[in-house]
C-alpha cells in the first residue's frame, strides 16, 4: 500500500474524488433501504471517515473524498494515482459486506455497487471483497499473442450465425486450466464497465476511453461469437486473466463517466470489410508491455492531441477498421424503436415503457407511477427523468437509446424471481 503517499496527500488536500454507493439484494434486484455504510482508509480500518445511509432506491449521496494529484493518473509509472478506501455495509436481514481497496480517482465519481445476501439464505456469515491493484499500476502478466481473426472453417466448431449482444457472459476468474477458479454470470454491460474501469483510468480524455471501450467490447464479442472457450471444452465465455483475456475484477467499483459511455455504445464492436466476426482487438499498456495492437497510454496521448475515437482505433489497427453495430440484443423485451420517445409521442412503444416503469417502481418507489395509456405526457416524462437520476443517466425525461435499454435491463432484473446461478 502507498500509505506514506496517501497520508501526505490527505494533509495537503491536493485533489478530491467522489464516491457513490448502490446497495441491492443479490436476488430480485431489490434496493436495500437504510443500509449503513462506514468508510475508512484501506489499511486504517479504525479511522472512520464517513458514515452513510441508503435511501429508498438503495443509494447513498455522492460524497467527496481525498485523492492523489490528477497528474498521477495521466502519466505512466507514477505513484499510485488513486486512493484506496474500505467500505463496511450492514443492513437488517442481510449478511454484512466489506469491500477493501475501492479506487477513488480525482475529478471523477467512483460508483460502488454492493449486493447483499438475505440472512435466511446466506451460506456464509459475511462477505469480504478485496480489490487488487489497477492493471496500469500493478504487476500483471502480459497478453499471450493471438490472431485477430479466428479460423472459422474447422469442422465441429460452434459458431454463431450473427453477432448478438449477449445478456450474460460467464467469466472464469482465473486462467483457463484452473478448475478451482469460480465462474460468475455477469451482465454483458456490467462486464464491459468493470473491464474498462480495470484496464484504463477514468480521468483520461473521453475519446481515449471511447476507443479503449470499443477495443474491449470487440475483444469480448470475438470470444462470444467464436465460442472460443466452449470449443476447447470449457463452460465459460472468457477469463479474468490478463495473459489470456482482459482484466475483470469481482466486486470492483466502476466510474460514472464509464458507466454512461458503455450504456450509450454497448452494441458496438470493431470490424474489417468482408469479415463477419468481431475483430479480436489486442491491446497493452504500451509502456511496460508492448504489442501489435492498441497502446493504452498511447491512446491517452492521442486523445490529448484531439484524435477522435475512430482516429485512435485506425492509428493502431489500420484505416480499414470501422465501427459496427450488433443486429440484436438478447434478454430485452423488444429492441429500441430507432427514435427517441418524448412528450407528444404515443403508441405501443410508449405503452411498453410506461408498463415497465410501473413495474420498476414497485422496487424503486422514488419513481412515480404513471397511467399506462400509451400517451407520453408530462407525468411519463417526469417518471423517466426520475428513473434516469436513479440509474446515472442524463436527466432529460426523454427515452433515448441508453435509457430504453437501461429501462429494459432493470425491468427484466426486477421481473425475474432469480438470476441464473
Amino acid at each position: 500500500m502507498e500509505e506514506p503517499i496517501l497520508r501526505s496527500m490527505q494533509s495537503e488536500g491536493t485533489a478530491r474524488g467522489s464516491l457513490q454507493i448502490n446497495v441491492t439484494a443479490d436476488v430480485g434486484l431489490i434496493p436495500i433501504r437504510n443500509a449503513n455504510i462506514t468508510i475508512s482508509y484501506t489499511g486504517e480500518p479504525n479511522s472512520t471517515l464517513e458514515t452513510l445511509t441508503t435511501d429508498s432506491s438503495g443509494q447513498t449521496d455522492t460524497i467527496s473524498l481525498d485523492a492523489p494529484p490528477l497528474e498521477y493518473s495521466l502519466t505512466p509509472n507514477s505513484p499510485m494515482p488513486y486512493a484506496e478506501y474500505t467500505l463496511n455495509i450492514t443492513a437488517p436481514g442481510y449478511e454484512p459486506v466489506t469491500v477493501s481497496g475501492v479506487e477513488v480517482l480525482p475529478d471523477v465519481t467512483a460508483v460502488q455497487n454492493i449486493e447483499m445476501t438475505p440472512t435466511e439464505i446466506a451460506q456464509d456469515e459475511s462477505e469480504t471483497i478485496t480489490i487488487p491493484d489497477h492493471t496500469l499500476y500493478g504487476d500483471y502478466p502480459p497478453k499471450i499473442p493471438e490472431d485477430e481473426i479466428k479460423p472459422m472453417d474447422e469442422s465441429g466448431e460452434i459458431v454463431l450465425s450473427r453477432v448478438v449482444i449477449p445478456e450474460y457472459i460467464i467469466v472464469h476468474d482465473g486462467v483457463p486450466s484452473d478448475s478451482t477458479a469460480a465462474n460468475y454470470y455477469v451482465r454483458y454491460r456490467d462486464y464491459i464497465k468493470n473491464v474498462v474501469s480495470s484496464e484504463i483510468y477514468a480521468t483520461w480524455p473521453e475519446s481515449a476511453i471511447y476507443a479503449n471501450t470499443l477495443a474491449i467490447m470487440s475483444f469480448t464479442l470475438n470470444r462470444v461469437y467464436t465460442e472460443w472457450y466452449r470449443n476447447k471444452g470449457y463452460n465459460f465465455t472468457i477469463t479474468s486473466s490478463t495473459a489470456y483475456d482482459q482484466k475483470w475484477i469481482y466486486g470492483r467499483n466502476i466510474y460514472s463517466n464509464i458507466d454512461r459511455l458503455v450504456d450509450s455504445i454497448f452494441a458496438n464492436y470493431l470490424s474489417r470489410p468482408g469479415v463477419r466476426q468481431p475483430i479480436f482487438t489486442s491491446y497493452c499498456d504500451g509502456k511496460n508491455v508492448t504489442c501489435s495492437g492498441l497502446s493504452q497510454w498511447g491512446s491517452k496521448y492521442l486523445g490529448d492531441e484531439g484524435y477522435t475515437p475512430i482516429e485512435i482505433i485506425r492509428y493502431y489497427y489500420g484505416s480499414d477498421m470501422y465501427i459496427n453495430t450488433a443486429v440484436a440484443v438478447s434478454g430485452v423485451p423488444s429492441s429500441w424503436p430507432g427514435y427517441n420517445l418524448n412528450v407528444g409521442a404515443s403508441g405501443d412503444k410508449v405503452l411498453q415503457i410506461q408498463q415497465q416503469l410501473n413495474r420498476i417502481a414497485q422496487n424503486y418507489p422514488a419513481i412515480p407511477r404513471v397511467t399506462a395509456d400509451g400517451i407520453y405526457g408530462a407525468n411519463t416524462a417526469n417518471a423517466v427523468r426520475t428513473f434516469q437520476g436513479v440509474f446515472n443517466l442524463p436527466q432529460t425525461g426523454i427515452v433515448d437509446y441508453p435509457t430504453w435499454y437501461k429501462i429494459s435491463e432493470i425491468y427484466v432484473g426486477v421481473s425475474r424471481i432469480a438470476e441464473p446461478g
